[in-house]
């Protein structure tokens, strides 16, 4: 298992397959680190589908407006967002590598909001262009093991959210 070196800013995403290890950063992107844990904190994210998984690029996901499995607009995940202010921008030079946590938006650079995805490979061409907040530090495989589709016909979900202080 990872060592936690702090609590308070690592999650753990539960998958069908197993648990996903995410050490956040927040002095990279404080606002968006705040942002996650928040709605992690609400269980919003327990229970979202994966609507976005790109094979060799990424997985998107979080959007807690529509995206329940249960109950949620499918038809419509990945248009929707918290009921939270957009956050601004914290673009940064760590780069888009394989297991980082990217903040998803429109094309206006300050429109994230609760949606995010993970790298599937380096994805460098993204750097600058969106906030890196968080990084897989154990559990990649199961990241790996989600099912691929724009959308998935049957699309796998995080199954919970937790912040590791508070499991």
């Amino acid at each position: 298992m990872a060592e936690i070196k702090d609590p308070e800013n690592t999650i753990f995403m539960e998958l069908k397959g197993g648990t996903v290890t995410i050490e956040l950063l927040p002095d990279i992107a404080p606002k968006h680190v705040e942002r996650m844990k928040e709605l992690a904190r609400e269980g919003a994210y327990d229970g979202v589908i994966f609507h976005r998984v790109i094979d060799g690029f990424m997985a998107q996901t979080g959007d807690v407006e529509h995206g329940q499995a249960e109950g949620g607009n499918i038809r419509r995940a990945g248009t929707g967002g918290s009921d939270k202010p957009d956050l601004p921008a914290e673009f940064s030079r760590i780069p888009h590598d394989r297991g980082t946590l990217g903040a998803a938006r429109s094309q206006n650079p300050n429109s994230a909001n609760s949606q995010f995805f993970i790298n599937f490979a380096d994805n460098h061409f993204l750097n600058g262009q969106y906030t890196v907040y968080g990084r897989v530090i154990e559990g990649m495989e199961h990241v790996d093991a989600i099912t691929r589709g724009e959308p998935p016909a049957t699309p796998d979900k995080m199954i919970s959210v937790k912040v590791a202080a508070d499991a």
